[in-house]
């Protein structure tokens, strides 16, 4: 996902304790079909604005009620305020048929129990489960657990270039490696111009950058038993490697400590930052006047040689998943709902609207997602994505690791010391936190 979340952890164990009381998931847990006849939709805002995605959406709703006579309701809710509607509905059982949910929530909303498990039956009622990329599916719930939701849009990280600046640095190819990167982006900090932008303030995006560093650094941030291990080397490692963008290398500016709104891509646009780390920036870019020429994307930077598994991962699985409420009164028409929304022709028609990536592989091979940039999120996606930690508490660990980067970048722009004993202080914080 790529907007800024609010994730309430006492929201969520709320949700939590309503679930294991049996409210969750609403009072039978089990859908019914007594309003046939009609859904209700709560879409993710994907596009540029809240009315946009009504127009891109609501003619697609009318071929799915020409098709079925099922009628479909669409509220599109703010990133901002998605997360905890879907927590407050969990607890209350009032909520929609059918929900869009950022991936990186799914095992957190999962174990709410609110959510309809796509077991082997389900998946075949929409044409199996073999029709979605693997690493979508992944991301969809805790491994070994039917996922909770199906995926829908999936995007991942590429390395965006201006291809002017680096010219003008006589950079003549996208850094490969890290020490590239900075390397890259010394050259191009001068004056008011700099290397890297960032998102300081963007707890997610913080989550998503240090993840991979993470992974680079051979570090999950939780054991297998779903424990916080926000201290270990690895992790301490990443988060410091990149706050020393700023702190140390001094490619990206001071002022990025605070961003929190896109404002990156926003400089970028304008020719003030060289790179930004991103998920299908093309239609922002557009947006803000920059022609396709005028960038280049390239996979995200490994420590060295070629993006892959293990720690040559380069990006996290990004995207939007699908899901059912257990309690719908329209259970069977939800189900029709998800294959229509991820039926082949849907899929190439939403992802390339949206700029992303389908998580259905039939849909993936159309020639609409062979542009350049699309190509290096489809392959990163194929060869060298994980998925976040599938673990209950993860928007916890968003919330409290967000906040820790976000507190460094702080220290950085104000020149305060960012060293291995401060970044584990943070980071230990952060794990009480999550231990409380």
């Amino acid at each position: 996902m790529r907007h800024v979340r609010a994730a309430s952890a006492v929201t969520l164990a709320l949700a939590i304790t309503a679930a294991a009381t049996g409210c969750g998931g609403g009072s039978t847990g089990t859908g019914s079909n007594e309003s046939p006849k009609t859904l209700t939709y709560w879409a993710s805002n994907q596009g540029p604005s809240i009315e946009a995605d009504k127009e891109i959406l609501t003619p697609e709703l009318k071929k799915f009620e020409k098709e079925t006579g099922i009628k479909v309701k669409l509220e599109v809710v703010p990133w901002a305020d998605l997360l905890n509607r879907i927590l407050a509905a969990t607890a209350s059982g009032q909520g929609p048929d059918v929900l869009n949910i950022g991936n990186t929530w799914s095992a957190s909303l999962q174990a709410t129990g609110a959510l309809l498990p796509w077991d082997e039956k389900s998946f075949e009622e929409i044409g199996g489960r073999d029709r979605f990329v693997d690493s979508a599916v992944a991301s969809a719930g805790k491994e070994g657990e039917p996922p909770a939701a199906v995926p829908l849009y999936s995007l991942a990280y590429a390395l965006y270039y201006n291809k002017k600046m680096f010219a003008e640095a006589g950079i003549e190819k996208p850094p490969a490696t890290w020490d590239e990167l900075v390397a890259a982006g010394q050259k191009i900090s001068k004056g008011d111009k700099w290397g890297l932008g960032a998102e300081g303030g963007n707890l997610s995006n913080n989550i998503h950058q240090v993840f991979v560093l993470g992974q680079q650094h051979g570090a999950d941030f939780f054991d297998q038993d779903g424990k916080a291990t926000f201290t270990s080397d690895g992790a301490v490692a990443a988060v410091k490697q990149y706050v020393d963008f700023m702190a140390k290398d001094k490619i990206i500016a001071p002022g990025n400590a605070e961003y929190a709104q896109n404002q990156s891509l926003t400089d970028f646009a304008k020719g003030k930052t060289a790179m930004v780390l991103w998920q299908a920036a093309a239609s922002t870019f557009a947006a803000q006047g920059m022609k396709p020429d005028e960038w280049g994307a390239a996979p995200v930077p490994v420590p060295s040689g070629t993006p892959g598994t293990g720690k040559q991962v380069n990006s996290m699985v990004a995207g939007i998943n699908i899901a059912v409420f257990k309690n719908t009164k329209n259970l069977d028409g939800a189900k029709k709902f998800v294959k229509f929304m991820t039926s082949d022709a849907q899929q190439k028609h939403l992802n390339k609207t949206y700029g992303a990536i389908p998580p259905v592989k039939e849909a993936q091979a159309d020639a609409a997602f062979g542009a350049p940039d699309l190509k290096v999120l489809r392959d990163t996606l194929a060869t060298s994505a994980a998925p976040l930690p599938q673990v209950p508490n993860e928007s916890q660990f968003e919330t409290a690791v967000g906040t820790a980067v976000k507190e460094l970048w702080a220290d950085a722009a104000a020149g305060r010391p960012v060293t291995e004993e401060s970044v584990r202080a943070r980071l230990e914080k952060a794990q009480q936190t999550m231990q409380q």
